[in-house]
């Protein structure tokens, strides 16, 4: 049975400040989601879902359902306030939704086999994709799953600092442990992340989270239970999110499952800030003019 594909689109681009999932890069008009949704394809993805909120789920439809219909099997899933918390706790007090680990949790009912799980807004390159795809269809272990790990000196953006899941690996391959930096930037040719305004170097080897994961499905109902108990925790805390990598951790550390760790050799981009978005743009143009990519995607 071939993997199915979530796609976390329903972030709200606050620093970037537009939706940067309906936003056109390509040389015709195309969205990052083009792209990630075109190598899934090849890749060997059966079904993708869009993880959305409510109010732009027709507009992301009205986009992508043309492209996909015939092609592969395509749902969506909306990642609303509520969803999931426990009914005694009552209404919620918050705009912005819950984070990526919710939103994950929010796609159970769409999502029947061995999964992946990409940002909407970041370009992973078809190398990622294949490898997946390969893993979720091959890797019978239930407790066994993946996650695409980048060089840091590939993903950081000119114009600001960033975010990364700091990645430490066993010598098994499996991941140890991911450990969320913000605030990553270089200077003169060398990477520092700030905490408690103490600037700590990190190599430019460093493997990197950039949300790209593989699971089977026996991670959802770890997922909720771990997302109940951080609702509860965190039920008047407006701006507190539940992440993949936090599921990730627990099972690790609880013993509930491993992470393998494929490292990508090629190079990621996406959109943190708005002038991010020339360079991604003369990037996907020259994938195109070397041939890696079409004239047209669809």
């Amino acid at each position: 049975m071939k993997p199915t594909l979530l796609i976390l689109a329903a972030g709200m681009g606050s620093r970037y400040g537009g939706i940067k999932q309906l936003d056109q890069f390509g040389p015709n008009g195309e969205t990052i989601i083009d792209y990630s949704l075109f190598d899934a394809i090849r890749g060997g993805f059966g079904k993708v879902v869009f993880i959305v909120r409510e109010e732009i789920r027709d507009e992301m439809e009205a986009v992508f359902a043309p492209k996909l219909q015939g092609l592969i099997d395509y749902d969506f899933a909306i990642q609303g306030i509520q969803s999931y918390v426990p009914e005694d706790l009552g209404t919620v007090e918050r705009t912005k939704p819950w984070g990526t680990g919710h939103a994950m949790l929010c796609a159970w009912e769409q999502t029947s086999t061995p999964f992946a799980v990409i940002n909407a807004d970041d370009f992973y390159g078809r190398e990622a994709f294949a490898t997946m795809a390969e893993f979720l269809q091959s890797d019978t272990d239930d407790t066994q799953h993946a996650m695409i790990g980048y060089e840091l000196k590939r993903t950081l953006s000119e114009n600001g600092t960033v975010s990364r899941g700091v990645c430490v690996v066993n010598s098994d391959g499996n991941l140890s442990s991911v450990v969320e930096r913000t605030k990553i930037s270089s200077d003169l040719g060398k990477i520092y992340f700030e905490e408690d305004e103490i600037m700590t170097e990190l190599s430019a080897e460093t493997i990197v989270s950039m949300n790209f994961w593989g699971f089977k499905p026996s991670v959802f109902p770890i997922t909720k239970n771990l997302f109940e108990a951080y609702a509860r925790a965190n039920f008047t805390t407006p701006k507190a999110e539940f992440y993949i990598p936090y599921i990730v951790t627990n099972m690790i550390f609880n013993d509930l499952g491993k992470c393998r760790v494929f490292t990508s050799q090629s190079d990621w981009f996406g959109v943190t800030y708005p002038e991010d978005k020339p360079t991604v743009q003369a990037a996907l143009s020259e994938l195109h003019t070397s041939g890696k990519y079409p004239s047209n995607l669809w």
